[in-house]
């Protein structure tokens, strides 16, 4: 069977991996074409008509200054899908692109599945009209979206979340303590985790203000998460002030860290996985935040805290973000035991409401099973 996938960032390129390799084993004819990044193409062994570097815009303003790119990876995206001839596009997430591209391909008679929701149920509700009407199976991460799509009459399939299956794959691979203090330098002081996200955007509105902390905890050594995606000359500054850049090695700064500085995302979740106590940070655009204030309908912008729908972890948005409110809560984080171990219980709890392992193998069987339908 022949498979298209469109991921347009670093989470999706991850999750769509995964369910590739997990059809490849399903379906010995699999055969890929897609739109992603290094994972699925180490998969596939094949290259992404367009790679993530060039689709992942975040917030309002920076969506209206590369529309001409995006008008552009439309065009070659549409292209390729009818060079190809796919029996099952896979959308994945990313869905201000992906939600026309489904309309597209129900009107070229393409079948559509699309893995991941839209936030529809925070906000632009209507969206789920758009979903309903051009694809055919739905498959969602997160417990109570299951619940939601069902009252709109959708064909929705809770699969897990598939984080817990990228994790429990790389366990085992992990350096050790011991190699990843040496390897990067370190010293034997209590680590604390920096990840300012993988955007441009995010490292200049984010990462002076979470390394500005570090005068305050002399006695922990504070590890940043550089992203290859971005040039290294983002966390050059940071060698002045003494602070390590790790590359590729972010769960093992996870696993071994004591607490994290964490932008809202995927990683605040993967952060709650590796049982890693953290604040998370999150400021947008002045203009486009004000907008998405108007417009969303959610109490919380981290995972932990959408999954519980209560306050797990401390969120610092926008003008909340300051050095002293990371400060104040690395204080309570790593001296208030009580406090950590709430955290921790909480933690427990939410990977019990996620699935368990096994959403990729769970998610290629429905997908395999629904091209199979088609022949």
């Amino acid at each position: 069977m022949k498979y298209y996938f469109i991921a347009g960032e670093a989470s999706g390129d991850l999750h769509a991996g995964n369910c590739m390799r997990e059809l490849i084993a399903l379906d010995k004819s699999a055969d890929f074409a897609f739109t992603g990044g290094d994972l699925m193409q180490e998969v596939t062994g094949k290259k992404a008509a367009i790679h993530i570097n060039q689709m992942a815009f975040m917030g309002f303003i920076d969506v209206l200054k590369n529309i001409g790119t995006i008008q552009k990876n439309f065009k070659i995206v549409k292209a390729d899908i009818l060079r190809y001839k796919p029996d099952l596009l896979v959308l994945v997430d990313y869905p201000g692109f992906n939600l026309r591209m489904a309309k597209w391909a129900h009107e070229n008679g393409i079948k559509v599945d699309y893995y991941i929701s839209p936030t529809v149920w925070a906000w632009k509700e209507g969206r789920v009209e758009i979903i309903k009407k051009y694809t055919n199976k739905l498959f969602v991460i997160l417990p109570f979206e299951e619940a939601f799509y069902k009252k709109h009459d959708l064909k929705v399939y809770f699969v897990g979340h598939p984080l817990i299956d990228a994790i429990e794959q790389k366990k085992d691979s992990l350096k050790t303590k011991e190699q990843f203090i040496k390897e990067n330098g370190l010293s034997q002081k209590p680590i604390i985790a920096v990840l300012p996200g993988s955007r441009v955007q995010e490292i200049e509105r984010m990462l002076k203000i979470m390394i500005q902390v570090t005068l305050q905890f002399k006695d922990y050594q504070f590890v940043v998460a550089g992203a290859t995606n971005l040039p290294k000359a983002y966390f050059e500054p940071l060698k002045e002030k003494n602070i390590k850049v790790v590359f590729n090695q972010t769960y093992e700064l996870m696993t071994y860290a004591v607490a994290g500085i964490i932008k809202s995302g995927t990683s605040t979740l993967e952060s709650a996985l590796f049982n890693l106590p953290q604040v998370v940070c999150y400021k947008g655009g002045g203009l486009s935040f004000k907008i998405a204030k108007m417009l969303v309908n959610t109490k919380y912008i981290s995972l932990p805290n959408l999954i519980m729908d209560e306050p797990v972890v401390k969120e610092l948005v926008q003008n909340d973000l300051t050095t002293k409110n990371i400060s104040d809560e690395l204080e309570k984080l790593l001296n208030d035991k009580p406090y950590r171990d709430a955290i921790l219980s909480n933690y427990n709890i939410l990977k019990n409401n996620l699935g368990g392992i096994g959403a990729s193998k769970r998610l290629a069987m429905e997908v395999f099973k629904d091209v199979s339908q088609k022949n």
